[in-house]
């Protein structure tokens, strides 16, 4: 397996136009909430500081890159490719000492993944080595030839597990880790699942995993997402109000409205809420609708974090502005300012594009033109994971387009999969992992209320050997990121507990270890 600077040259030869395309992408049809995620990334990424060795000097995180498997269930298949990881050692102070294990997930991991936030925050408590593992096909980690569906059959959560435990055993002998050092794992999002996936499929490599906003329930129809919108709107310690809720139902009333009046209405409506195709047809109507449903969603799933262009106190803000006038188009006008805010921050010229733009950019397999991972993570949800956010519900207060039809739709458009084929995909992920009962121990599962993702993780614990966590009024992910003044009290009682969990777990660990003599 070979690693490290020797192939750091051949690795840029070959995979450095994404790194140019990852920043010109944003006039290419993208999820918003695929790019309110990067954007958040980035800010943090940007602020964060160097490591200090001492005076006068820097230490960068190094990256390095293991030759892994392309199939690693076929032994005969040869082919192979490069996956990236970042290390930061700067608080390792013992090869006896934990190795924290920073999973990547659907999109790019940069080096902050190893520099900010937890688990290096974690790390000097303990004298922990810090790694992060790039998700294949995504960042730089993307096999050579293209993104076609032949080559897309090796993207999936299995496939990567198998480079969670292949890459542990070789970096543990890259840097002649102890074997009987504990390796914990951590993640959020689809990578906080797989994180405690590994620790399930793999308790023998993995000591621990700690899973933060960890969706381990595939859903086809994932209705719930809207609902928790809904309810986050109302909730005044967030900023929201009955009033707020009744507003965004008013403005995407409103929306429909001036859609369906066609004419001089529909095309100034394009214009004022940053459509860059014609509305006319029903196909491209849904896509802006979807979008609109995503900056809303977008303003809760990341409310309050740092770099966030709308909170849902900054939402509601804008819907109730002109409610003194009692005017019809108040809330609606309120949704174009927001509108505005979004696409400012994200330096974006367009909310959404044309259902047909959509398709042809998600059907481009060259790797090098493919923007942020959207076809990668769209085929993920075609054979695996569903998570098709809906709207068809009595307690949604938006538009019930895009309906669940016209989202798996695009499997087909894209991949020539069937609906009845991602129904199933779906129920073997959730027969494959367990579902909300995976049954795994030594993992901490931590979610915010706030966050809609929730519903679809544990936030009970199951029993003494695996916890949760909830933590009130935090969105997603919020427990991994760095530590802010305006934390709030729940937030910070809720990283002393994952403190407190990792402090037991590596008191059996160092027992263990007494015991084994090692």
């Amino acid at each position: 397996m070979q690693t490290w600077d020797r192939m750091a040259h051949r690795s840029a030869l070959r995979l450095g136009p994404l790194l140019l395309l990852s920043l010109c992408a944003s006039s290419t049809p993208v999820s918003l909430l695929r790019r309110l995620g990067e954007h958040l990334g980035q800010i943090q990424d940007s602020s964060s500081p160097s490591l200090s060795l001492g005076p006068g000097a820097v230490a960068i995180p190094k990256q390095g890159w293991l030759e892994q498997p392309l199939d690693p269930f076929n032994a005969s298949d040869t082919r192979s490719f490069l996956q990236r990881y970042w290390v930061n050692d700067q608080h390792w102070t013992s090869q006896r000492g934990p190795v924290f294990l920073h999973l990547g997930g659907e999109s790019s991991l940069r080096s902050g993944s190893v520099l900010r936030g937890h688990p290096t925050a974690l790390a000097p408590a303990w004298g922990a080595l810090v790694i992060g593992l790039e998700h294949r096909f995504y960042g730089l980690s993307v096999p050579a030839g293209g993104l076609d569906v032949a080559q897309l059959r090796f993207l999936s959560s299995r496939h990567a597990l198998a480079d969670v435990a292949s890459a542990r055993l070789a970096l543990a002998r890259l840097f002649n880790v102890s074997a009987s050092s504990p390796w914990i794992c951590f993640g959020g999002s689809y990578a906080g699942s797989l994180a405690a996936w590994a620790r399930l499929k793999f308790p023998h490599l993995i000591f621990a995993s700690v899973a933060s906003s960890a969706p381990v329930r595939a859903t086809l129809d994932f209705s719930e997402y809207n609902e928790v919108v809904s309810r986050s709107l109302t909730r005044t310690a967030l900023g929201g109000s009955p009033e707020c809720r009744a507003a965004a139902s008013a403005a995407f009333a409103e929306v429909e409205r001036r859609l369906h009046a066609g004419g001089a209405t529909r095309s100034a409506l394009r214009a004022e809420l940053g459509a860059c195709s014609p509305l006319d047809r029903a196909e491209d109507q849904a896509e802006l609708l979807g979008a609109l449903q995503a900056l809303v969603g977008g303003a809760v799933q990341y409310d309050a974090q740092a770099g966030v262009p709308l909170s849902v106190r900054g939402l509601c803000g804008l819907l109730l502005e002109g409610r003194s006038n009692r005017s019809r188009s108040a809330p609606y006008h309120g949704l174009r300012r927001a509108v505005q805010v979004v696409m400012h921050s994200l330096g974006q010229r367009c909310l959404s594009f044309s259902r047909a733009e959509t398709v042809a950019q998600l059907k481009v397999t060259d790797s090098q033109v493919s923007g942020v991972g959207d076809r990668q993570w769209l085929y993920q949800t075609c054979t695996e994971f569903g998570f098709y956010i809906t709207c068809e519900g009595p307690r949604c207060p938006f538009s019930q387009v895009p309906a669940l039809p016209s989202q798996l739709e695009l499997c087909e458009q894209v991949f020539g999969l069937s609906a009845s084929s991602v129904v199933q995909a779906v129920a073997q992920t959730n027969s494959y992992y367990g579902g909300q009962t995976p049954g795994a121990t030594q993992v901490l599962f931590i979610n915010g209320d706030t966050d809609p993702w929730h519903v679809l993780s544990i936030t009970q614990a199951s029993g003494p050997l695996e916890s949760a966590l909830l933590i009130p009024s935090a969105s997603h992910c919020m427990d991994m990121a760095p530590e802010r003044p305006s934390d709030s009290p729940s937030l910070r009682l809720g990283r002393q507990s994952i403190f407190q969990q990792l402090q037991t777990w590596l008191r059996l660990a160092e027992e263990s270890q007494v015991r084994s003599g090692a």
